[in-house]
């Protein structure tokens, strides 16, 4: 069946906080339609809970500039870091334009937490711990009393090109019985804002739509990606039948992390202790499990009325109705805790203006790379970054839709490394479950050479190379564990290349940490 075929200035794919705020922007210009998987507003933005991270002053930009440097290990790009921590400050201005409110002292000023890796108490927090909740949901407000058009329920099949550029894109849409129907969306620009990949871990604090749909179709279209080894896990995560992200800010307020035993243990690990890096913070808690057969860490938040005069669902009464409905007083006990996949550093590699390697498409958002988050991402960056790159992007759609020259940018300082094959598969012959369980036993927060060969050897076998032909017809789920399947081969494939550790990537064969980390982005052949 030939798709029906609608054609707009811009199509932007993705409703999280970079995709409403590209559309916002760019809407201003030129027609453009939202393409959302989920409902309007309901992708993995909606579930941060800790803040955005956004300078008090022009002092503070250099401080957080510095921060972010520092727990990226290496490996930030500090062109992109100083200009994302500079324009905190205007987008959190625009943010406030459209409706978003955020938390006040007694005095009316922002009331400011601190999370790890932070010098200073610098993170905007909405409703306590409901911030990327309620962000979502004064854009989602805006994008319906824009003009643009919006298709939710929207699966995002593969990008069209057209002569090496990007043209639009085919969707899945849904009619009025639930069924798919093939929808084709032709437009001067793509902007891709589809998250991240969580799903490819068993245990992982992304929603379910998390399976990395953006990036296999940048990769399909010949857009590189880089850095994809490098996945950010978080380390509280309750442990209970329905896990949730137990938020940095937490551990900002006080909380400390005991061992099964009862042991505070990361004092002895880092001076900063619990407001150490994510990654530190990581493997440690996993460590810690470990010792003691399994059982979960315990993250102790029993002291915080004393330290701040405030009850625990005072201060995060989203976390605390949670906890209630697992049987938990944080309060009167301990959070049960483990790590678990949380957020992609890696993604679509762009510039600071999100273009790609392939013209037309541009890129923002957890699925990009840009370079700000290195190694390991801060604390509350990432929806900064969302915020920053996403209205960036429509600038510069805007400003190549007006003539501006519009040559994709080189990388001249990345590590280059072309694989063989087509476009990708569009079948899968691991089960999901399977797959899920081998990425996050083999490439999760411990690597080592022999567990990616296992991973590998899973993901690829010889029967099944990486150049498998297009299924036409595919339904969703047959498209999500394609994708599934195409980034967890790359992402083992950037894991092995880095035999070497560096932030949130940690190779149990190679512990030494290289003087001068290069990015390395993996582009297919033609």
């Amino acid at each position: 069946m030939n798709p029906a075929v609608t054609s707009c200035d811009v199509l932007v794919v993705g409703a999280g906080i970079a995709g409403m705020t590209a559309a916002l922007d760019v809407a201003r210009s030129g027609s453009v339609v939202l393409a959302t998987k989920t409902a309007l507003g309901d992708g993995s933005s909606r579930w941060a809970q800790g803040g955005i991270a956004v300078a008090a002053d022009a002092d503070d930009v250099a401080a957080h500039a510095a921060d972010t440097l520092a727990a990226g290990a290496g490996l930030c790009d500090p062109a992109a870091v100083q200009a994302v921590c500079a324009a905190g400050p205007a987008a959190l201005r625009a943010l406030l334009g459209r409706g978003a409110q955020f938390d006040r002292d007694a005095g009316g000023s922002f009331s400011l937490g601190l999370e790890a890796a932070h010098s200073r108490p610098r993170i905007l927090h909405a409703g306590g711990d409901r911030t990327g909740a309620a962000v979502t949901a004064a854009l989602a407000a805006a994008v319906r009393r824009s003009g643009v058009a919006v298709h939710e329920e929207a699966f995002l099949a593969g990008l069209v090109v057209r002569g090496n550029r990007v043209v639009g894109a085919d969707l899945l849409l849904r009619d009025a019985r639930g069924a798919d129907v093939p929808h084709r969306v032709e437009a001067g620009a793509v902007v891709l804002a589809t998250g991240g990949a969580g799903q490819l871990f068993s245990r992982t604090t992304n929603p379910a739509v998390a399976t990395g749909d953006g990036l296999a179709a940048a990769w399909r279209a010949g857009a590189g990606l880089a850095d994809l080894e490098m996945v950010q896990f978080h380390p509280t995560v309750a442990a209970v039948d329905e896990p949730f992200l137990v938020s940095e800010a937490v551990r900002g307020d006080g909380a400390v992390l005991l061992d099964a035993a009862g042991h505070r243990f990361m004092p002895a690990i880092d001076p900063r202790a619990e407001l150490a890096p994510r990654d530190v913070v990581a493997r440690a808690t996993a460590r810690a499990v470990a010792a003691h057969g399994g059982s979960p860490a315990l993250l102790d938040a029993t002291g915080l009325r004393a330290r701040t005069g405030r009850g625990f669902a005072e201060r995060f009464p989203g976390i605390a109705a949670l906890c209630a409905a697992a049987g938990i007083d944080p309060d009167r006990e301990p959070v049960p805790v483990t790590p678990a996949a949380h957020y992609l550093m890696g993604g679509v590699r762009t510039d600071a203006r999100g273009r790609t390697g392939v013209p037309g498409l541009w890129a923002a958002g957890e699925v990009a790379c840009t370079g700000v988050h290195g190694a390991n991402r801060l604390a509350s960056n990432s929806l900064l970054e969302a915020l920053v790159t996403g209205s960036r992007v429509a600038a510069d759609v805007a400003a190549v839709a007006a003539g501006a020259d519009a040559a994709p940018p080189v990388f001249a300082d990345d590590e280059v490394v072309e694989l063989p094959g087509g476009a990708g598969a569009l079948a899968s012959h691991v089960a999901r479950r399977d797959l899920r369980a081998a990425v996050w036993e083999h490439a999760g927060l411990f690597r080592d050479a022999a567990g990616l060969q296992v991973a590998a050897k899973l993901l690829t076998p010889e029967e099944h190379p990486l150049d498998l032909a297009d299924a036409p017809g595919a339904d969703r789920r047959a498209h999500e564990d394609a994708n599934l399947l195409l980034v967890a081969r790359l992402l083992v494939t950037a894991a092995t290349l880095r035999a070497e550790s560096l932030g949130a990537h940690h190779r149990q064969d190679h512990p030494e940490t290289p003087g001068a980390p290069r990015r390395r982005t993996l582009r297919r052949t033609a």
